[in-house]
C-alpha cells in the first residue's frame, strides 16, 4: 500500500506540529499511541515496505479509529435523546394535572363537574399543540352576564301573561255567564267551566279560606314581579242569584258548593305537557350557576327556573319542587320525574300551576319545609335582572303588603276575602331579604363576571 519508506518526525513537548492539514495530524497522533512503545518523543517510526504484515497494520488501525471515532459520536448525541424526551413528557404530564385541579375528599362528583375536567384537559391539550381554543366564558356570554341572565338570553322567552291579560280577565268575568259545570281541573270540588262564547276556567273550590287566599295572592306576587308564567286568575264568589251562576244553579247544587263562598277562576290552557325538572336541579350536587350554562343547553327553560326558584321560595310554596325533594326518602326517581303543578305550552312557556299553599299555609310549615326551601335557593346562582330589581325596590320601600292588598280591593267581591295578614307580610319581606342575600353571595362568587352589572 506505501511506496519506499515513510517516516515521520514528532516534536518535542511544548512546540506547534508541523503538521498543518487534519487528517495528517490524526494520522501521526494514532501513530504514536499504537507503536511508541513507551519511546522519547523524537523516535523515528520506520515502515518497511517489504514485510507485509507491518504494511498491513497501517490501514488496518486506521479504520478502528475511524469507526472508533463515529461510534462514539453518534453515542454521545443519540444518547441524551430519550432522557430529554421523557423529561419533556413529564412536563406536559405535570401541566395537565395542574390545570385539571381535581376536587379533593368528595364522595358524589355531579355531571358539570365531569365537563369541567374533560374542558380543561382538552384546553391544556390543545394549548401545548399551539392549536386555537375558545374559553368557555365566551360560549356563555350571549347567555350570561355575571349572575344575571343577559337581553339577548330573555329576548327568547314566550310572551306569557302580562298585566293587560290579567285585566282583560277581570273584566270578561264581570260580565260573562257560566254555561256549564263539569268535573275536571285537579281535586274533587273542583270544575271546569265554560262560558256562552266558548271560553273556558279552571274553578277552584276550597274548604279553607287561606288557600283561597294563597292562590290570589301569590298571582298577585307575580304580577308585581313581572312573572308572566302565572295564567290569568282572578276572584269570584259563589251566589246562585247572580249573572254569573243563574243558567247552572242545579250543577252548583251538585258539586255541593255553599253559597257566599270565594272561588278562584283561572283561565283554561289547552295542549299543555308535563316540565321536568333540569339536570342541574337532579343530582345531589344540584346547582344553577353562570359556569354550569352551556351554549347547546335549553336557555329558554332555564331562564324561568331561576325565576320559578325564586317565587317558590319568595310564597314557600309546598306542591311543587319541594314535593319532589320530600318525597325522594321514598323514591329515589323523584327528581327525574316531572315536576308536580308545572306544565308547559307548546310555545315553551313554564306555567306555574296551583299555587294555594303559598303565603299561608306553606308558612305555617316552614319549620318542616324550610330546609326543602333553602336547598333549591342555594343551588341557584343566576337570575332576572328585573327580578331582582323589583325585589330590591321592595326590600328599600317595605310596601309589598300594600301592593298586595290594593291588587284584591280592584275587585269587586274583594270583601269575600281577607287581606293578606301581617304576619305573612312580615314573613315575605323576610324572604325578599333572603333572596337578595343569595344575589350578593353569588355576585362576590363570580365578582370578575359580574363587574358590569348595574
Amino acid at each position: 500500500m506505501f511506496k519506499g519508506v515513510q517516516t515521520m518526525h514528532l516534536e518535542p513537548p511544548g512546540r506547534k506540529p508541523r503538521i498543518k492539514s487534519t487528517p495528517s495530524r490524526l494520522y501521526a497522533i494514532l501513530s504514536r499511541m499504537l507503536f511508541s512503545g513507551g519511546a522519547s518523543d523524537r523516535q523515528t517510526l520506520v515502515y518497511e515496505p517489504t514485510v507485509k504484515t507491518s504494511s498491513l497494520k497501517r490501514p488496518i488501525f486506521l479504520v478502528t479509529a475511524c469507526v472508533a471515532f463515529t461510534s462514539g459520536f453518534l453515542i454521545g448525541v443519540l444518547l441524551p435523546m430519550p432522557m430529554l424526551q421523557s423529561r419533556q413528557s413529564a412536563n406536559i404530564s405535570a401541566a395537565i394535572t395542574k390545570n385539571i385541579s381535581l376536587p379533593q375528599n368528595r364522595t358524589h362528583r355531579s355531571s358539570s363537574d365531569d365537563s369541567t375536567i374533560f374542558a380543561s384537559v382538552s384546553f391544556v391539550r390543545q394549548s401545548l399543540r399551539s392549536q386555537p381554543h375558545a374559553a368557555p366564558s365566551t360560549a356563555r356570554s350571549r347567555v350570561v352576564d355575571g349572575v344575571f341572565w343577559t337581553h339577548e338570553a330573555e329576548q327568547m322567552l314566550p310572551r306569557g301573561f302580562d298585566e293587560a291579560d290579567a285585566d282583560v280577565w277581570r273584566r270578561f268575568l264581570q260580565t260573562a255567564e257560566v254555561a256549564k259545570l263539569e268535573e275536571g281541573c285537579g281535586r274533587m270540588q273542583n270544575r271546569l267551566i265554560t262560558f256562552h262564547d266558548g271560553t273556558r276556567a279552571c274553578c277552584r273550590y276550597r274548604q279553607n279560606t287561606d288557600q283561597i287566599q294563597g292562590e290570589l295572592f301569590s298571582f298577585y306576587l307575580g304580577r308585581i314581579l313581572n312573572i308572566n308564567n302565572l295564567v290569568p286568575s282572578s276572584l269570584a264568589v259563589v251566589k246562585t242569584t247572580n249573572p254569573l251562576w243563574r243558567n247552572v244553579k242545579s250543577q252548583v247544587l251538585t258539586s255541593q258548593w255553599m253559597e257566599e263562598r270565594p272561588i278562584i277562576m283561572t283561565k283554561y290552557m289547552e295542549d299543555l305537557r308535563p316540565a321536568n325538572i333540569p339536570k342541574h336541579l337532579q343530582s345531589e350536587n344540584r346547582r344553577l350557576h353562570p359556569t354550569d350554562i352551556r351554549e347547546d343547553e335549553d336557555v329558554l327553560e332555564l331562564v324561568q327556573w331561576s325565576d320559578l326558584i325564586v317565587f317558590d321560595y319568595l310564597t314557600a310554596n309546598l306542591d311543587r319542587i319541594v314535593n319532589n325533594l320530600y318525597n325522594l326518602q321514598w323514591n329515589p326517581g323523584m327528581m327525574e320525574a316531572p315536576a308536580h303543578n308545572l306544565a308547559k305550552n307548546n310555545d315553551g312557556l313554564l306555567l306555574f300551576l296551583d299555587n294555594e299553599s303559598g303565603l299561608l299555609h306553606g308558612y305555617r310549615l316552614l319549620e318542616k319545609y324550610e330546609a326543602y326551601h333553602s336547598v333549591l335557593l342555594e343551588a341557584l346562582c343566576v337570575f332576572r335582572r328585573s327580578t331582582v330589581k323589583m325585589l330590591e325596590s321592595l326590600r328599600e320601600k317595605k310596601n309589598i303588603g300594600s301592593l298586595l292588598n290594593e291588587n284584591l280591593f280592584n275587585l269587586n267581591d274583594h270583601e269575600a276575602l281577607p287581606v293578606l295578614p301581617e304576619k305573612s307580610v312580615k314573613i315575605l319581606n323576610e324572604r325578599i331579604g333572603k333572596v337578595l342575600d343569595q344575589v350578593s353571595w353569588c355576585e362576590k362568587q363570580y365578582s370578575e363576571e359580574s363587574n358590569s352589572v348595574r
